[in-house]
């Protein structure tokens, strides 16, 4: 009878130290891999990246644009932008312009 107490005490012991081991190794997995671990953190980190080098294209294009339109305002219209965007609308061409054509092979 003793030898089963004191096997079942030892088993016991071992079994929490066993239930614990798991709990501690499951949060320690998904410290690492989970939805907010370190390789998603990493991840969100290049996306940052990525994210911020396109708004500085996006701002720059946005910027060439409002640009373009600051020409053609009716304040202070610029004549060369005016008469590129009319001949471009109307597919018309100046008279004195040189065409050249190109033979695609």
């Amino acid at each position: 009878m003793v030898t089963r107490a004191r096997l079942k005490s030892i088993l016991t012991g071992l079994a929490l130290y066993a239930m614990a081991a798991a709990i501690v190794g499951y949060f320690g997995i998904n410290a690492y891999t989970g939805k907010y671990g370190l390789n998603a953190r990493q991840e969100l980190d290049q996306e940052i990246v990525a994210l911020t080098s396109e708004l500085a294209r996006l701002k720059r294009e946005r910027a060439e644009g409002e640009q373009r339109v600051s020409l053609l305002r009716s304040e202070k219209i610029d004549p060369d932008m005016l008469d590129e965007r009319a001949r471009f609308q109307l597919q018309f061409v100046n008279p004195h312009d040189l065409v050249r054509m190109n033979n695609s092979n």
